[in-house]
């Protein structure tokens, strides 16, 4: 069995909150606009981190993690992608993706809104975890955390950590300091 929480688009900032949400899983998926690579090493100092980078990320971030990531969790194979389309309606370069073979989860992000569907077409649940940072128009920042046992995902939460708002930048400079 693992733990794992999934975020996206954290555009350069990373919640305080997450790390309380995310203290006891394994890992930590992001599905890309990271914004900063600081984020990504904020995060690795905290837990394990598989990632891909976004339309907004520079060439730091592009450096430190692929556009497709293809891997395996327990027993399902995992395909994420920060731009990848919507359940019934992919991206013409995922496309592809799906032809080499198809996962058993395909994890994007930027629409910046949270969903979990089961796509029967593709026979593969799509899942968004929304935003977490605070630019964009979501209203909400979101995260998705759920458990991988074998073949099977148990336990998934669809997490608010509360209103998009830009944070205190006398706060947010010491979040890291512990």
């Amino acid at each position: 069995m693992k733990k794992i929480g999934l975020m996206s688009d954290t555009h350069g900032y990373v919640d305080p909150k997450v790390f309380d949400y995310f203290k006891e899983v394994d890992e930590i998926w992001h599905a890309g606009d990271v914004g900063e690579i600081d984020v990504i090493e904020k995060l690795e100092a905290f837990k394990p981190v598989k990632g891909v980078y976004g339309n907004i990320d520079g060439h730091e971030v592009r450096a430190a993690w692929p556009k497709y990531q293809r891997f395996m969790c327990e027993e399902m194979e995992v395909l994420m992608t920060h731009i990848g389309g919507k359940p019934y309606k992919y991206t013409k370069d995922s496309l592809p993706e799906f032809e080499k073979k198809t996962p058993n989860i395909f994890v994007c992000g930027h629409s910046h809104i949270l969903l979990v569907q089961f796509d029967k077409k593709i026979q593969a649940l799509w899942l968004n975890p929304g935003a977490c940072g605070y630019k964009g128009f979501h209203k909400t920042k979101t995260l998705l955390r759920f458990e991988v046992h074998g073949k099977d995902i148990k336990n998934m939460e669809a997490i608010e950590l509360g209103p998009r708002v830009k944070p205190d930048p006398i706060i947010s400079d010491n979040l890291f300091e512990k």
